[in-house]
């Protein structure tokens, strides 16, 4: 490769030209949009300028394929539409003075105008009142044709695709799209974070689950546990600082910053002035350097810090990408700051949490870390010692107190079993419901119903419980404090199932079928089940027309349970997807010739309440913790197992148990590997079970589930022992 010869000096001043307009373009676009992460960014600050309260965000290769954002804002007039991509158009900005008092995010008319010049850029947008959207692409500033009519929703969708395609540097020093979009992920996080009132999602084109996923919250603190975890948020201090001298600085600040207990690697500093998301170097510096004296080993922190000031104090223009912003008296509100950091960090430290380990029954020595120990200084050791019959036996956020712990591991791999319980635990943390159900006044009426009828206590339980074990099919046992409770598994899952299809209402996702199923297969295989259990006669009616008469109804519908309920329908009368009602769960698909059977026969389709509530009903009971049909060979089922296993042996020559039983006929060898066959298929269908219900299902519950009062009467949580009675009956003994 031959290196670039040194420029010659020329003989006499080269002339000045104007420069090509589409290189001064090009060359504006590149210092706005440096990279996917900066366009993002512009886009999500269009969609809050638009008032939106919820943006998904879809990206594609770290965002040099594909940005594509969606807002519900209030979109953009097809009359502005020529103007939208030219550069320096705005509608935030009419004289210079106005920069003096601007609020809205935006303001230059650079962001979509540079990347038009640097990317493939499409709008679709419609605005309240209209019967239709439009859509249009643009290229280097300009529109390309008429803008078309086209289905669309309130609010804008902006897609990105070919980001720097005629750049050809600047896209080949983009190698890695996973850091690219780490990036993209960070900044719609930080937001995320400070923007409560909007609901945000960002996730890989492709993928079904969001890698961001957030609601709207009255909390910052909730929003910060939905985004950076509950480890962050638990460690966390409020703090506050304000200042009404005119000569030094007049600011007021509001924010969090991470306690003693917090250890991190590096710094993590959200800053939002005046709302905008921007960097400050010398605050930063100055936070770090107390920690740096008060917390041991230097910790990293995490800061979430909102400053408002007068707007004529800030110059929100002295970046091309807006990152940095300049405000009057810098020093005094970096002082001010760090002094209430430095006071609230002080008055935190009096204690720190510390880890300590135990040993759990036959775990060969294996360390398990069991519990917190926070210490304080010897003058402030004035606590008492719990009472012993108030003394619990274990963490409730530690598993060393599941039976589990006691029972001996087999040989399966137990680093990826570790892994998958990682990442199922990391979902069912960032699982949360949309922003709201739907604007339905019926919907509204049942989830009102939900919340008259929860009861408290029950719902304090569930929230607060430790998960012990399953006691029985269907029972699982459970520690709360000091008392010990029996929780129908079965009944609890029905009614989370159905307060989910409400909360979720018209905002599912969408869980794809493997092969169409036939509406009208699936009755005739339901009504078939019906008549095995006596519960269709032939006075009831012919089955094919039964069958026919249902899948006609719920053809019918397809249009209004697609769009409300996400089960698609084809015009062949197949099923085609389902809703995910639940993340991480997937329905018993042997239920579902029952789910539309009762489709067809129980759901009220005249009145709207009635219709929703009875659909959301059918559903719960598709996708409700069923019983597996297969006997349980940890229970009373091990019997026929073993009456399988004895007829295999017999009919093998083998010596079999003598049970005093009957004498059993010889069996074939095939006989004798469908037993073994059966045997393993169970054993697998009821361990998947009893791992849903412990890392699935209770996480869940403690989330969402608002039990009704009637749970606490019929059965369906029992109180079975508590152990302060308990330890009076052994004190007698």
């Amino acid at each position: 490769m031959e290196l670039p010869s040194s420029p010659k000096t020329p003989a006499e001043p080269a002339p000045i030209r104007r420069l090509d307009p589409s290189v001064v373009n090009r060359i504006a676009a590149g210092e706005v949009i440096q990279r996917p992460a900066s366009a993002l960014k512009e886009l999500l600050e269009n969609s809050l300028d638009a008032g939106a309260t919820n943006i998904n965000v879809t990206v594609k290769d770290g965002g040099l394929k594909l940005i594509q954002i969606s807002d519900n804002g209030h979109g953009i007039r097809n009359e502005d539409l020529p103007l939208l991509c030219e550069r320096h158009t705005t509608s935030k900005l009419r004289e210079y003075d106005d920069l003096q008092s601007i609020s809205t995010l935006g303001f230059r008319g650079e962001a979509l105008a540079s990347m038009s010049f640097v990317a493939h850029v499409s709008v679709i947008t419609m605005t309240a009142g209209k019967t239709h959207g439009y859509k249009v692409s643009y290229k280097d500033g300009t529109m390309e044709g008429e803008p078309r009519p086209c289905a669309a929703v309130k609010g804008t969708q902006i897609m990105v695709e070919n980001l720097f395609y005629n750049v050809a540097a600047r896209k080949k020093a983009f190698k890695n799209p996973g850091e690219e979009y780490g990036r993209i992920v960070d900044v719609i996080s930080r937001y995320a974070v400070h923007k409560i009132g909007t609901s945000f999602s960002c996730k890989k084109h492709g993928d079904s689950r969001a890698d961001v996923h957030t609601i709207v919250s009255s909390s910052r603190l909730d929003a910060i546990k939905s985004v950076y975890g509950a480890g962050v948020a638990r460690d966390l201090i409020a703090v506050s600082a304000s200042s009404e001298d005119g000569s030094h600085s007049v600011f007021s600040m509001e924010g969090f910053i991470s306690s003693a207990n917090h250890s991190a690697k590096k710094t993590v500093m959200i800053l939002f002035i005046n709302d905008r998301l921007v960097e400050c170097a010398p605050l930063r510096k100055a936070i770090e350097v107390v920690y740096a004296t008060i917390v041991p080993k230097a910790a990293k922190p995490f800061l979430y810090f909102s400053i408002v000031l007068p707007a004529a104090h800030v110059d929100v223009n002295v970046h091309p990408t807006k990152k940095e912003v300049s405000f009057l008296h810098q020093d005094n509100l970096v002082d001010t700051i760090q002094r209430a950091v430095e006071a609230k960090l002080l008055d935190s430290n009096t204690t720190k949490t510390y880890y300590t380990q135990t040993l759990i029954p036959g775990s060969q020595a294996t360390p398990i870390k069991e519990k917190e120990v926070t210490t304080a200084p010897a003058t402030m050791q004035t606590a008492q010692k719990a009472p012993v019959n108030k003394l619990v036996r274990t963490d409730a956020l530690q598993p060393a107190g599941q039976l589990h712990a006691f029972l001996l591991k087999g040989t399966t791999n137990t680093a990826d079993g570790e892994n998958d319980l990682a990442n199922t635990r990391k979902i069912v943390r960032q699982r949360r419901n949309p922003k709201q159900s739907a604007d339905l006044t019926s919907i509204q009426e049942l989830l009102a119903a939900v919340d008259r009828e929860n009861h408290s206590g029950l719902m304090d339980i569930l929230k607060n419980c430790i998960y012990v074990g399953m006691a029985d099919d269907n029972m699982a046992l459970v520690q709360y404090k000091t008392y010990l409770y029996l929780i129908n598994v079965v009944a609890f899952s029905k009614e989370l199932m159905y307060q989910q299809v409400l909360r979720r209402f018209a905002h599912f996702l969408s869980l794809q079928l493997s092969a169409p199923a036939s509406l009208y297969d699936l009755c005739i295989v339901a009504l078939d089940q019906e008549e095995i259990e006596g519960r269709w006669h032939e006075s009831d009616g012919s089955k094919t027309q039964i069958a026919k008469l249902n899948s006609e109804l719920i053809q019918c519908k397809a249009e209004m349970i697609k769009e409300y309920f996400s089960i698609q329908i084809d015009d062949q009368g197949n099923i085609r997807s389902l809703p995910v009602i639940l993340d991480q769960y997937y329905p018993d698909m042997e239920r579902l010739p029952s789910f539309v059977l009762n489709l067809g026969n129980n759901v009220d389709w005249e009145t709207e309440k009635e219709c929703f509530e009875s659909v959301s009903a059918a559903l719960a009971e598709l996708y409700m913790i069923h019983t597996p049909s297969l006997p349980n060979p940890a229970g009373d089922g091990v019997l026929l197992y073993q009456r399988h296993k004895q007829m295999a042996a017999n009919a093998s020559g083998e010596p079999a148990e003598a049970d005093g039983r009957q004498e059993v006929p010889e069996v074939s060898q095939s006989e004798k590997l469908e037993s073994d066959e059966l045997l393993a298929e169970a054993e697998t269908v009821w361990a998947q079970r009893e791992w849903t219900i412990q890392h699935v299902l209770f996480p869940a519950m403690k989330l969402f589930l608002k039990p009704p009062r009637h749970m606490a009467k019929d059965g369906s949580a029992i109180q079975i022992a508590c152990l302060e009675q308990l330890y009076k009956i052994f004190e007698r003994c």
